[in-house]
């Protein structure tokens, strides 16, 4: 299969979705806006579930790859500002908000991207694994919830809100993210 016609197709697709939601995307729409007949996208692609699932899961894995920053905090607004990035762009909060939503009515999308969203939750692993080698949070750190907490006020403030993040914001948003993650700290004691 060829290389450009499936970039094409990767660009139309979320192009399209940003543009009218999951529910009206059609991928034969997506076929013909992208230059190549149906057959193209589906020697690639079932249906409209495996294209979204296989989609977000090469693109959103490497969205907030960050390299060692020397502490939690720095981490932390190293990953804050990566995501910020990728959330500042319109057609990407679309896309999001828009696969939120979605995932209640369509049950097959949010077991399709259950994956991909386990896997971006083992980054975050990696992350914490640093705080504790460098014995900045407790081993006991709840994982789960510090890939919430990482993540969610930027989403909310950004995709929900509508809201601003400066610099400023970003900074004091990792001050704060890293506090809440040393607050089991003591049982280390």
């Amino acid at each position: 299969m060829r290389a450009d016609v499936t970039e094409s197709l990767t660009r139309v697709f979320f192009e399209e979705w940003a543009r009218t939601g999951y529910a009206a995307l059609s991928l034969e729409r997506v076929a013909r806006t992208a230059g190549v007949g149906k057959a193209a996208l589906y020697r690639r692609w079932p249906d409209k579930v495996s294209m979204a699932s296989d989609l977000l899961s090469q693109v959103g894995l490497t969205i907030t790859d960050v390299e060692e920053q020397g502490s939690l905090e720095a981490d932390l607004e190293a990953v804050l500002f990566a995501l910020r990035r990728v959330l500042r762009h319109p057609k990407v909060r679309r896309t999001l908000t828009d696969l939120h939503s979605e995932i209640g009515r369509t049950p097959a999308l949010g077991t399709a991207i259950r994956p991909f969203q386990h896997a971006r939750r083992e980054r975050v692993d990696g992350l914490i694994d640093r705080a504790i080698a460098r014995r900045e949070v407790s081993p006991l750190v709840d994982r789960q919830m510090a890939a919430d907490l990482i993540a969610a006020p930027l989403y909310w403030r950004l995709a929900v809100v509508g809201g601003r993040s400066d610099r400023d914001y970003i900074k004091r948003l990792a001050l704060i993210t890293g506090a809440a993650l040393r607050a089991s700290e003591p049982l280390l004691r």
